[in-house]
């Protein structure tokens, strides 16, 4: 009887078979589709830090540290 019992207990849905399949697609794609985010935000972080690495610092001139 428990082994009849555990054998319709174990079997599985097809709806909820199809339902657990079509959100696990969904679930995927969302993943890549925040990977690839992820890639283009770190190629912008690295652009932006090049641009700031490249610019001159900023420098103030002997006028502007003079006392009032």
């Amino acid at each position: 009887m428990a082994k009849a019992l555990f054998g319709h207990m174990s079997a599985v849905d097809p709806r909820v078979a199809a339902q657990l399949a079509v959100e696990n697609r969904r679930l995927r794609t969302r993943v890549a589709d925040l990977e690839a985010h992820v890639m283009r935000l770190q190629a912008d972080n690295d652009a932006l830090a090049a641009a700031v690495a490249d610019a001159p610092l900023l420098t103030l001139d002997d006028e502007s540290m003079q006392p009032a």
